[in-house]
């Protein structure tokens, strides 16, 4: 609903709606209150104290960060998750606020595509899940599978950029 109202509002830029066939969770309903997909990025779930990781997906793969989240929770582990609509409405935000949602933490882009676009939130020494290819088509959960976009390879990425971070 939220980028249906940009996509409506939006004078000066062409806009798309990439939608799913999957069936997704709804994982906020506090749409009604201000449109977070307005900034670009947002925190969709934030940490009880200092984060650990900092997980950035798109679309579809939002409920995997956030059930990887989970479970890297289960393990001590604080795991903030952002949700990225559109990374040209995030680069337009100020300073303080990009700063706030990227963090100095590890983080990991989550993306069943390619990197392209992530590189404005990722640094050299983060982790991204997702494809090197293009043009598989199937079932999305024989997919995520085949290119290791999982739950159990998002939770292993972030423990080893916790290790990595560690020894630095």
């Amino acid at each position: 609903a939220e980028a249906w109202e940009l996509a409506l509002e939006m004078k000066t830029a062409p806009s798309a709606l990439c939608l799913s066939r999957q069936n997704l969770p709804i994982l906020r309903r506090d749409h009604l209150v201000e449109n977070l997909s307005a900034k670009g990025a947002y925190i969709l779930r934030e940490t009880d104290g200092p984060r650990h990781v900092t997980l950035f997906a798109t679309g579809s793969e939002v409920s995997l960060a956030v059930e990887a989240a989970e479970h890297l929770a289960a393990k001590g582990v604080k795991v903030a998750v952002v949700s990225v609509p559109c990374f040209e409405l995030f680069a337009e935000q100020s300073a303080d606020y990009r700063a706030r949602i990227l963090g100095e933490v590890p983080r990991i882009g989550i993306e069943a595509g390619l990197r392209q676009g992530f590189e404005s939130l990722l640094r050299p020494q983060d982790g991204f899940i997702g494809m090197t290819s293009f043009g598989a088509s199937a079932p999305a959960d024989d997919l995520y599978r085949a290119f290791g976009i999982t739950v159990d390879a998002i939770v292993a990425e972030a423990q080893a950029r916790l290790q990595i971070s560690k020894l630095q």
